[in-house]
């Protein structure tokens, strides 16, 4: 079994920035449980939102996971889509 590849560091710095942001805290704060490249099933990127349409193609992209006080936060990208907060 091969171990996954892992993302390029700036797009776990880029997730880590956007929900330092979006939480008004540090950074430092924010822990990288893990970050695995992954190939979507489709444009949604594994956050499918209801009533939308999406490209029904492999897409490469990444899945990393961050933790802030105990609370996990799932980040998504693809293609030429940067690192977003995936809620569904």
């Amino acid at each position: 079994m091969s171990t996954p590849a892992t993302p390029a560091p700036d797009l776990v710095a880029q997730a880590k920035a956007d929900l330092a942001t979006r939480l008004g805290i540090d950074a430092t704060q924010v822990t990288v449980v893990s970050s695995t490249e992954v190939t979507w099933p489709d444009g949604s990127l594994g956050c499918p939102k209801p009533g939308m349409f999406y490209t029904q193609a492999l897409v490469d992209g990444t899945r990393t996971v961050l933790e802030v006080e105990g609370t996990r936060y799932d980040y998504h990208s693809g293609g030429s889509r940067s690192p977003f907060l995936c809620t569904s």
